[in-house]
């Protein structure tokens, strides 16, 4: 499908050579049938108009008359009285280029209880258009140049600031770093610890294993799994690893949505000090807590060995690619070189109004609506369980926007999420999220937040046999 160009279409790379002794008309032709036989251009997409081509060439606007007539009859164009010259939907003005496969439609899901995503239709677009053009206004012109590879000042101090009150963190501007979400994170840590001499990342497991492992060996390194149980990660089998990194969902496991006691917070730490080691700490879903007060920050207890990557992912949509890390001081001088390189920075003006929409209360005052939104979508949850499927127990409901359902006995996960998916309703094995596929108790993970109450119902109704 050709774009449709809005005002005066962008200009059309064509060459004419006045020394080589071939015709400039000819010249013309030739290079606008080669154009359009190669898919260059595209059926239906608009030339410039002979005045524009004309001028853009140092032509004359007849020589560009005669040479669009000329293509028009032999099917290359077509022209219509009061529109632009386009080229032709047929004949030998097709493009060369094979047309796409087909994709074929998958059938509209009743409820998709995919996990990781927030409620994209609750996106605060006012708030958002608001900062934007605020920060557009208020911007110096300095800041339209390439900023400093630790992101903008104004962003960092923000969000440290913030950080501060709300997760307890031992935040400084001068340590965080502005990333593209926490995949990138992620990867610039693991490369600064790789150049830091670490040779070994642990992972709790279950977890994020495919994430995880492909980062981890993506800088170098050797990943290695660690078991998780009720009180979070076993710092006693990561000690035995060998390992001198951890990955660890501290505030609310991923996935299965325990804390880390304490007890495993200070011997985590006391590992981490021991070893000359560090943990990276993914602070994925803190802000929605439902049944206690949030927990701080691992990093506000050992800011030297603690590497904290928070986005707005969660919070706002995974669409802004906007994240933070806060980095222990030997490493900040070697990730800003790391995300220089990759780069040069996240784009200054989006910086700039997170910045504003944070400092303003917008931020917050968005948080605020969503805690009861995903409130009432965990108790829709949990009612169409208990009525549909009252084998099934529900545990992680303490934060976030995701529980695991715990199947009855004898249940097979991959053949349950097929099941679901020929009724229409998309479901999630807990197997995917572990390390090895060894024998483990069936469970599913369902993910709530960007599901409605009514689709909640809907869909646990449908597959509510399958789960037992």
């Amino acid at each position: 499908m050709a774009v449709q160009w809005a005002g005066r279409s962008p200009e059309l790379l064509l060459t004419v050579d006045r020394s080589s002794g071939e015709q400039l008309r000819v010249q013309l032709e030739r290079q606008l049938r080669d154009a359009i036989r190669t898919g260059r251009l595209h059926t239906g997409e608009r030339l410039p108009s002979s005045r524009e081509l004309a001028r853009s060439l140092g032509l004359s606007r007849g020589l560009v008359q005669d040479c669009y007539a000329q293509l028009q009859a032999e099917g290359y164009l077509v022209t219509r009285a009061g529109s632009a010259t386009r080229v032709a939907p047929c004949g030998p003005a097709a493009p060369a280029v094979p047309p796409p496969a087909p994709v074929p439609e998958r059938p509209r899901l009743i409820a998709d209880f995919r996990h990781g995503v927030p409620d994209l239709a609750s996106f605060p677009r006012a708030d958002w258009l608001w900062a934007v053009r605020e920060a557009a206004r208020r911007m110096p012109t300095a800041d339209l140049d390439y900023g400093d590879p630790l992101g903008s000042r104004e962003l960092r101090t923000v969000v440290a600031a913030y950080l501060r009150r709300i997760r307890a963190a031992a935040a400084d501007p001068d340590h965080t770093l502005v990333c593209s979400g926490y995949a990138q994170g992620l990867a610039l840590t693991l490369q600064a610890l790789a150049g830091a001499g670490v040779r070994t990342v642990a992972h709790e497991d279950p977890g994020s294993p495919a994430t995880a492992t492909a980062a981890i060996r993506a800088a170098g390194l050797t990943p290695v799994p660690v078991p998780v149980d009720a009180h979070g990660v076993d710092v006693a089998a990561l000690a035995a690893t060998g390992a001198r990194a951890v990955i660890v969902t501290p505030a609310h496991q991923w996935p299965t949505g325990v804390l880390l006691a304490p007890e495993r917070r200070h011997a985590l730490l006391a590992w981490a000090r021991h070893r000359d080691a560090y943990v990276i700490e993914d602070d994925y879903d803190a802000e929605f807590r439902y049944d206690r007060e949030p927990v701080g920050a691992l990093q506000g207890l050992a800011a030297d060995r603690v590497v904290s990557i928070g986005t707005v992912s969660k919070s706002l949509a995974p669409a802004l690619r906007i994240g933070w890390l806060l980095s222990p001081p030997a490493l900040t001088a070697r990730l800003a070189e790391l995300k220089r390189i990759a780069d040069r920075g996240t784009p200054t003006l989006d910086q700039l109004a997170l910045a504003l929409l944070i400092e303003s209360g917008r931020h917050d005052r968005h948080l605020r609506r969503m805690r009861p939104l995903y409130a009432a979508r965990c108790r829709a949850l949990r009612a169409a369980l208990a009525e549909h499927a009252p084998k099934v127990r529900l545990t992680g409901l303490a934060a976030g926007f995701h529980a695991v359902a715990h199947l009855p006995a004898g249940a097979d996960e991959e053949t349950v999420v097929a099941q679901a998916r020929a009724r229409r309703v998309g479901l999630y094995g807990m197997s995917a999220n572990r390390a090895s596929r060894a024998t483990e108790p069936p469970r599913l993970v369902l993910g709530f937040g960007n599901v409605p109450e009514r689709a909640i119902a809907e869909g646990i109704a449908v597959v509510g046999d399958l789960l037992g």
